[in-house]
């Protein structure tokens, strides 16, 4: 199977860092989730999650994504980036399938 997303380096990197911090047990795995709202519309959500029955497990060494089957159809071709330059310091999707997005690259439209 093809993988649904792509995770550069960086953000692989940053990604253990915070793990260390907010997955001590290392249970969870990384959920990369949509939902409603933003100013475009539809919204990116990451957080450590525990899995659940239906969710796509994707593996990165040794980074568990998780992906709900309603969020794949969004997420599918996204490249999860870290940026921490002069213009601000987070996490960065870069959404192919986007026909909008918002100032603050938290949120999109299709």
């Amino acid at each position: 199977m093809d993988q649904i997303i792509s995770i550069t380096d960086k953000a692989l990197e940053q990604i253990k860092k915070i793990a260390l911090t907010e997955n001590t047990e290392g249970t969870k795995g990384l959920r990369l989730a949509v939902t409603g709202g933003g100013c475009s519309g539809l919204s990116y959500k990451i957080e450590f999650s525990d899995k659940k029955d239906r969710d796509n497990v994707l593996e990165f060494g040794d980074i568990k994504v998780l992906i709900d089957p309603k969020s794949v159809i969004y997420l599918k071709g996204i490249v999860l980036d870290f940026k921490d330059g002069l213009n601000g310091k987070g996490f960065s999707f870069d959404n192919p399938n986007a026909k909008n997005t918002c100032g603050c690259g938290e949120s999109f439209s299709l």
